[in-house]
């Protein structure tokens, strides 16, 4: 089997080194074993490497994608650690889909009043409050 320096995973990976270094300290990636004090990784790494950046792209933070990868029994298999872990990043993402979208409405309806200065959407806005009305 084939051993790689870091450079050569980091440059066929398309990460720094840094990042690899980075995965290994947060618990991601195993230490390889050193020849000479240099990192030597099997091929294999790849597919870890492949593993991690979809759980970071589909949004779990480094802690959830190390739970992911070494927070289950080994029986456990990976759909179904990929569930458990899913459903609680499901809301996460519908809590955070609900404030996009009420900042995007406030940010298409609000101000198109035609107050003529800050003051008066200020003082708008406060009896509005009072009211529940959001915009001026």
């Amino acid at each position: 089997m084939r051993e790689l320096s870091i450079g050569e995973v980091a440059r066929e990976a398309g990460v720094p080194a840094s990042t690899l270094r980075y995965y290994e300290k947060a618990g991601l990636l195993r230490a390889p074993p050193r020849r000479s004090g240099q990192r030597c990784y099997p091929e294999a790494v790849f597919g870890r490497i492949s593993l991690i950046r979809l759980a970071l792209e589909a949004g779990f933070t480094i802690g959830e994608t190390r739970v992911f990868l070494t927070g289950f029994s080994e029986q456990t298999p990976p759909a179904a650690r990929w569930r458990a872990l899913a459903a609680r990043k499901l809301e996460e993402v519908d809590a955070l889909l609900e404030r996009a979208q009420r900042m995007k409405s406030l940010l298409q309806t609000s101000f198109q009043c035609r107050c003529p200065r800050l003051e008066d959407c200020e003082k708008f806005l406060h009896t509005a409050k009072r009211r529940q009305g959001p915009s001026c």
